[in-house]
């Protein structure tokens, strides 16, 4: 995982309106995942057939999977929903993966790629919310148990979405950090146990090979995915919550009165 401690590079500024645009190695690596994304959904849903192959089967099943744990987590009403979250799930998992190949960094380890999507998940909520119980009933909801509590629900409903970014970026920018951490001192660690080699085999980091592995395989494969799977989940509660069942919907004229 290529972590830097002091942020993404910036690799070029574009002029926009007097100030400049930075084109950071986040930019690069969202456009990059964007492109696995559609080229893999390209080459996956073509030539699709009766009879299917190996390659189909196994698209077809993950597919089935997604939309079986919306509906379990969502209800079948909601099944509206999976396309979104799908494309979260995967843009994380690949976001995350793509800090292994050391060309492109990690978008999760970006807390404004994990915010955005935070905040694209709250406006959903705050929106179906009002779509589905009425404008006066979403501010109403503020005020309750009691008036005194409106502050503690307007902070927690702008802490939902901090919260939401701060944990998938926190696990994979802290775990990029630490290998960076582990690395660097088995390399000093090296170097003060061999150094005293002549040539070339002075300069080799001979600890730095495998332990640092083994824990880019922790943090990149196993935590990111937890993290990708645990902010799937997270959102899918949080919209499935805002869209009930149609028969538990207040009518339109309770809605007006609301």
């Amino acid at each position: 995982m290529d972590i830097n401690v002091s942020g993404a590079k910036i690799y070029f500024r574009i002029p926009f309106l007097g100030g400049y645009i930075n084109i950071t190695q986040t930019a690069v690596s969202l456009l990059a995942v964007t492109l696995i994304l559609i080229i893999a959904a390209y080459f996956l849903g073509r030539n699709l057939k009766k009879r299917p192959g190996r390659v189909q089967v196994v698209t077809e099943k993950l597919v089935n999977m997604l939309y079986g744990m919306v509906e379990d987590t969502m209800g079948k009403h909601n099944l509206k929903f999976a396309p979104y979250i799908g494309t979260l799930f995967l843009s994380s998992i690949v976001g995350t993966l793509l800090g292994m190949t050391q060309i492109f960094r990690s978008t999760t380890a970006d807390l404004s790629v994990t915010l955005a999507w935070a905040l694209v998940t709250s406006v959903m909520v705050w929106y179906s919310n009002i779509k589905n119980f009425g404008f006066k009933a979403w501010l109403k909801g503020f005020t309750e148990p009691i008036v005194v509590m409106t502050p503690m629900n307007i902070v927690s409903e702008i802490a939902q979405p901090i919260s939401l970014a701060f944990r998938h970026f926190g696990n994979v920018a802290g775990g990029g950090v630490l290998t960076s951490l582990v690395y660097a001192a088995l390399a000093m660690v090296s170097n003060l146990l061999f150094g005293w080699l002549p040539g070339l085999l002075g300069n080799i980091p001979f600890f730095t090979a495998g332990i640092p592995a083994f824990l880019s395989i922790y943090f990149d494969l196993f935590s990111g995915f937890v993290q990708a799977l645990v902010f799937s989940l997270l959102t899918m509660v949080y919209v499935g919550t805002a869209n009930p069942p149609p028969e538990e919907l207040p009518k339109t004229s309770d809605k007006s009165q609301a």
